[in-house]
């Protein structure tokens, strides 16, 4: 390891000691872990449910407002950086990172779910025209501007903070212009320890599920049985990919395979929409992008209060809650993209067209297995609903209703493997630097061992999770999606005030390509701070001893 890179000993150590604890309590007692995770979730969903709602809402809008103003013009890193990345694998990136990975497990599952079980608080008919525009509807919603308007807050606050403040590249800097130095001592650790936390439970659940709809996969196109041996051979061959694929760097491997997966997700999205029925695709598509878009508040905002329908719990605020585990680390890797970019541009390519990409999705998949399961062609829902195969097989057995099915499935299988290693390439790398110091953007990249040893440790968390549980009465992955909820709890109160720093810095700017922080921050000139945790904390507690 060179002397430049460095480990942060006070990150490193006591978020890896939490992580192996975590395992190890979760395999051991697997049951009661799950209902201490379950208590914390109950409380958190039904004291401040109405929180993780709004907080989204207004998320999207303080994106919009940032992209939009004056504020748009800041260009990161100032007026003479230029971009080390093309428009279309920014695009591909923050695709594949963000949603890519989603939108396969769940892009048919829940608007089939959600098509014939609709929530009964609402007296929507299963099966009708009003639960299928509900269907969509609601799936518009969660996965279209809410999850990238989560990551995009974060990415622009990371962004701000550390090309334009010359702030280290860490979580806890985007707190700066809020609390000062402050975001440099013990406040700043703990904030990228419990982000790291979050961060670690989130994939591992991810991964879980990437690695039993594989095994569904292929277990249904083969005669090999889906079950802990193939589990372990698929996280043994994902964890490798990623860790290799990271050790390549940013400009290389991620942005190699993200490029690669969204031609076979561009493909995929015009042969179903060509192949299914195309004229119920539009059909359903535009009518219901018309019912989210006239009820825009009330699918962000609905808790059920007085009906209590668990609807609200399970879907949307399981989703928030996911996603805000994700956000801090998520938006610290999409803000490496971001040098010699406008807010405007980061807006656009980060939650626009994504979200577009989203919803085009959700039309063609969704509202293709809305017309099959409506003709009474597919047992989907049957399928979801007694477990017979579960959700993680529902893509193939979809499949069946379009022509060339087996070449498709494989494409698709390939897509799935793509996807979970672009995600987990992406989250390792920035782990790897919230756990280093010396990052900067002309030597951006973690020391490879590093890279290795969080890689390592993610793909052995998600193994763990997915077998331990196995012929248990709670699985692992129901444990470990458990816990990354629990992490997006007090992350939402990190978030928010993450937004709240964020617009203080960006509004004190006085020009756009320059920080002007004397009277705010006591700085005599933001270009010469360091991007060193070490000489800050000294600077810091030299203020100190002096006051």
């Amino acid at each position: 390891m060179s002397e430049e890179k460095t480990i942060r000993w006070s990150v490193f150590t006591p978020i890896s000691i939490l992580l192996v604890v975590t395992v190890i309590i979760g395999v051991i007692w697997p049951n009661s872990f799950y209902q201490l995770q379950t208590g914390v979730v109950d409380f958190a969903f039904n004291n401040f449910g109405w929180l993780f709602n709004l907080t989204v809402l207004l998320l999207i809008f303080v994106c919009l407002f940032l992209g939009f103003s004056k504020f748009g013009h800041i260009k990161f890193g100032g007026s003479e950086a230029e971009p080390f990345i093309t428009k279309w694998s920014w695009f591909a990136i923050s695709l594949t990172a963000g949603i890519g990975v989603g939108i396969l497990f769940w892009g048919l599952a829940e608007p089939i779910t959600h098509f014939s079980a609709p929530p009964e608080a609402l007296g929507i008919e299963p099966g009708t025209e009003e639960a299928a525009t509900f269907s969509l509807a609601s799936s518009l919603a969660h996965w279209t501007l809410a999850p990238y308007a989560i990551y995009v807050i974060g990415g622009i606050a990371v962004a701000y903070a550390h090309y334009n403040l010359k702030l280290p590249y860490s979580i806890s800097s985007t707190l700066y212009p809020l609390i000062g130095r402050h975001a440099f001592g013990p406040v700043g650790t703990l904030v990228d320890i419990l982000c790291i936390f979050g961060i670690a439970g989130g994939m591992a659940a991810v991964l879980g599920e990437g690695v039993l709809q594989l095994g569904s996969g292929i277990g249904y196109l083969s005669n090999i049985n889906s079950g802990t041996v193939l589990w372990t051979i698929l996280v043994i061959v994902i964890t490798f990919t990623y860790i290799i694929s990271s050790s390549t760097g940013l400009r290389r491997g991620i942005k190699f395979l993200a490029d690669q997966n969204t031609k076979i997700f561009l493909f995929l999205l015009v042969f179903v929409f060509i192949a299914g029925p195309t004229v119920f695709i539009l059909n359903i598509g535009t009518q219901s992008t018309g019912v989210f878009f006239s009820n825009f508040t009330e699918r962000f905002l609905w808790n059920s209060s007085m009906e209590g329908s668990d609807w609200p719990r399970w879907w949307p605020l399981f989703h928030w809650s996911i996603w805000l585990a994700y956000a801090p680390v998520v938006g610290m890797f999409l803000a490496r993209l971001a040098y010699g970019r406008t807010i405007r541009q980061f807006v656009l390519f980060n939650l626009l067209l994504p979200a577009g990409f989203g919803m085009l999705w959700f039309w063609v998949f969704g509202g293709a297995s809305i017309f099959f399961e409506w003709q009474g062609d597919s047992q989907f829902w049957n399928m979801i609903d007694t477990q017979e195969g579960g959700l993680e097989l529902s893509l193939f057995v979809f499949l069946e209703s379009l022509p060339f099915t087996l070449i498709i499935s494989i494409l698709m299988l390939i897509s799935i493997f793509i996807s979970f290693t672009t995600l987990a390439d992406s989250l390792t790398t920035t782990v790897s630097s919230l756990t280093t110091k010396g990052n900067t953007y002309q030597n951006p990249e973690p020391p490879t061992k590093i890279k290795i040893y969080w890689g390592s440790l993610l793909g052995i968390m998600a193994l763990l999770t997915i077998t331990s549980g196995t012929g248990g009465e709670i699985s692992g992955v129901d444990a470990v999606k458990q816990m990354a909820t629990v992490a997006g709890f007090p992350i939402l109160f990190f978030v928010i005030t993450q937004v709240f720093a964020t617009l203080k810095g960006v509004n004190q700017q006085t020009s756009f390509d320059r920080a002007n922080y004397p009277e705010t921050a006591k700085i005599e000139d933001p270009g010469k701070l360091e991007m060193d945790y070490d000489s800050l904390n000294a600077q810091t507690s030299k203020e100190k001893s002096g006051s």
